[in-house]
C-alpha cells in the first residue's frame, strides 16, 4: 500500500498528519481501505511509508485490530510510485508467479477487488489496472484500451482526451514484474514501468468499471469522501456508527436547537451550540461551533473555535485556530493552525 506522499494539496491538514491518516468519517482514512481489503480476503499488507512514517505504526500497530498482519517499509528518500513498490517488495513473501495487490493510500473506491484479481489471473497479465470513468478526463491522464481490454497507452493530461477512462490507483502486479523495477532508484510506474511493459508487448490489462471512485487529494474531495461515507453512498465496514445525516463521535455535544446534516462528522468532545448550522462538514475532536455560526462543506481542525455568527463555506480551519465573530471566509480559504482571526465588523464574501 503506497502511503508515502506528503499531501501538499491538503495543507494545512497535512502539516502534522500524513494524508492517509486524516480522520475521515470518524476513523483514519486508511481504516476504510484496510477494512475493504480484509473483506476481499487480504490478510497481509506492506505499507510503503516515507513522510512521518512512524505515525502509521502508532495508528495501526501490527494490524491485528483489523484481522491483518501489517508490515512497514520506509523509504530513506522519496522513490516515486515504482521505486516505492520495489522497495516495499523486500517485505513480500509471495513467489515470482503470484499476484500482488497494490493500493494507493488516497483513494476511495467501490470496485470489486476480487473481480480485478480474477481477471488478472485468467488472462495471465503482467499488470492489471483498475480504470474508472470520469466526467472530465482532461483533469487526469487517460488510459485507452483495445477491444480485448489491453492497455495501449498512458496519456498525459490533454484538452481532447481519447477516452474517459483514467488510472484509478489500484493495481495487480505479477511479483516478477515488481522485481524487475530498478532497486533504490526513483521510478514512476505511470511514466516508466507501465509504458515500458506496453512497448515490450507484455499484457497490461484494464479492469474498467463505473462504481464509486474518489481521489481525496484536495480539501473539497476530502470533505466529499467523509460526507459520502457517512451518508452511505460508499459502504465501509470501518464506519464507527450507522449511516445517516450526521455521525457523532464519543463525547460530542450538539444542541437540540442546532442543525447538523449532510453527512457531517462531529468529532470527539466537539461542541455545536444552539442556532448553529453545520452541513456536509468535518468537525475534528475538541472543536467548537458557537451560536449562530454557519459551517458548510468545510473542515474545522482539532481544538479550533468558530465564534458566533461566523460563516464558513468550503474552507479549511487548522488545528486550534480561532475564527472571530462576524467573519465570512471566501470559498477556498485556508486558515493555518494556531491563527486567530479577530472579530470582524464587516463581512467579506467570495463575490467581492
Amino acid at each position: 500500500m503506497l502511503v508515502g506522499g506528503q499531501g501538499t494539496r491538503l495543507r494545512p491538514l497535512t502539516l502534522f498528519t500524513p494524508k492517509p491518516l486524516l480522520p475521515t468519517a470518524g476513523v483514519p482514512f486508511l481504516a476504510h481501505q484496510l477494512a475493504k481489503a480484509h473483506a476481499y480476503g487480504v490478510r497481509r499488507i506492506v505499507f510503503a511509508t516515507s513522510y512521518r512514517a512512524s505515525m502509521f505504526a502508532d495508528a495501526f500497530g501490527d494490524g491485528s485490530a483489523f484481522g491483518l498482519e501489517i508490515v512497514y517499509v520506509t523509504e530513506d528518500s522519496p522513490l516515486g510510485t515504482g521505486g516505492a513498490i520495489r522497495n516495499a517488495a523486500k517485505a513480500l513473501k509471495s513467489p515470482p508467479d503470484a499476484p500482488v495487490l497494490v493500493l494507493n493510500g488516497d483513494i476511495l473506491s467501490g470496485h470489486d477487488i476480487a473481480a480485478q484479481v480474477a481477471l488478472h489471473r485468467s488472462r495471465g497479465a503482467a499488470v492489471t489496472l483498475h480504470l474508472t470513468e470520469v466526467a472530465d478526463p482532461s483533469r487526469f491522464g487517460c488510459v485507452p484500451t483495445d477491444r480485448e481490454g489491453r492497455v495501449t497507452a498512458f496519456l498525459e493530461k490533454t484538452l481532447n482526451p481519447v477516452t474517459n477512462r483514467i488510472n484509478a490507483g489500484c493495481y495487480v502486479f505479477q511479483r516478477s514484474v515488481i522485481d524487475s523495477i530498478p532497486d533504490g532508484e526513483v521510478v514512476s510506474v505511470e511514466r516508466e514501468t507501465f509504458p515500458g511493459l506496453i512497448e515490450a508487448g507484455a499484457p497490461v490489462l484494464g479492469y474498467a468499471d463505473s462504481t464509486y471512485w474518489l481521489d481525496v487529494g484536495t480539501p473539497a474531495a476530502f470533505v466529499q469522501g467523509s460526507r459520502d461515507l457517512v451518508l452511505g453512498r460508499l459502504e465501509s465496514p470501518a464506519l464507527p456508527g450507522p449511516v445517516g445525516e450526521s455521525l457523532l463521535l464519543s463525547g460530542a455535544t450538539v444542541s437540540p436547537e442546532a442543525k447538523v446534516s449532510g453527512g457531517t462528522v462531529v468529532g470527539a468532545r466537539a461542541v455545536v451550540e444552539s442556532g448553529a448550522l453545520v452541513r456536509g462538514s468535518v468537525l475534528a475532536d475538541d472543536c467548537a461551533v458557537a451560536t449562530g455560526a454557519i459551517v458548510e462543506d468545510s473542515v474545522v481542525g482539532i481544538g479550533a473555535r468558530i465564534d458566533p455568527g461566523a460563516v464558513l463555506r468550503d474552507v479549511v480551519i487548522g488545528d486550534r485556530a480561532v475564527v472571530g465573530s462576524g467573519n465570512e471566509l471566501a470559498a477556498g480559504a485556508r486558515v493555518w493552525p494556531d491563527v486567530a482571526l479577530p472579530e470582524c465588523s464587516v463581512r467579506f464574501s467570495s463575490d467581492i
